[in-house]
């Protein structure tokens, strides 16, 4: 899967196209096949390939950040490295480096999670005609940490 931002716009094709039911208090999961390739590499990672693997929100999107406010999602997840493309797009005077994450993180308090292994429920999931599963991902109890390994689990 080659790398892209996706838009605002592309995001709510996928919702529309796969009839995804996105609810105030759902957490988004993404599948870009990023973790997949780190894992063909057989520990062997190969920067060059994996820049271009796996799309990226576009942290840039002013409508994609305003859907994720007035959508109400608890939470962003993705098998990739930053959720949001690393760098941001250019943009002009002064912004913020990572605005998905300031948005998110800072202004929101909506948590992102990222590097996970989503490749087998993604394909469960399609066989079986669904999109929706009961997720807990528990972070470590650390006080004052700004983040925590978390360990997922779906219940489908």
């Amino acid at each position: 899967m080659d790398r892209r931002h996706v838009s605002h716009e592309d995001l709510q094709a996928v919702i529309a196209e796969d009839a995804i039911d996105v609810r105030p208090g759902d957490i988004v999961v993404f599948r870009t096949g990023f973790t997949e390739a780190v894992m063909a590499m057989n520990r062997q990672p190969d920067k060059e390939i994996l820049d271009a693997t796996g799309s990226v929100l576009d942290g840039r999107d002013t409508r994609l950040l305003n859907w994720i406010t007035d959508s109400g999602i608890a939470a962003l997840c993705a098998d990739n490295y930053a959720v949001e493309g690393l760098p941001a797009r250019e943009a002009l005077g002064r912004r913020p480096s990572l605005p998905l994450h300031q948005h998110c993180l800072f202004k929101l308090g909506v948590p992102l999670a990222e590097l996970w292994w989503v490749k087998d429920l993604a394909d469960y999931l399609g066989q079986e005609g669904r999109t929706a599963f009961l997720l807990t991902a528990p972070p470590l109890r650390l006080p004052g940490a700004v983040g925590s390994p978390t360990t997922p689990i779906a219940t489908t």
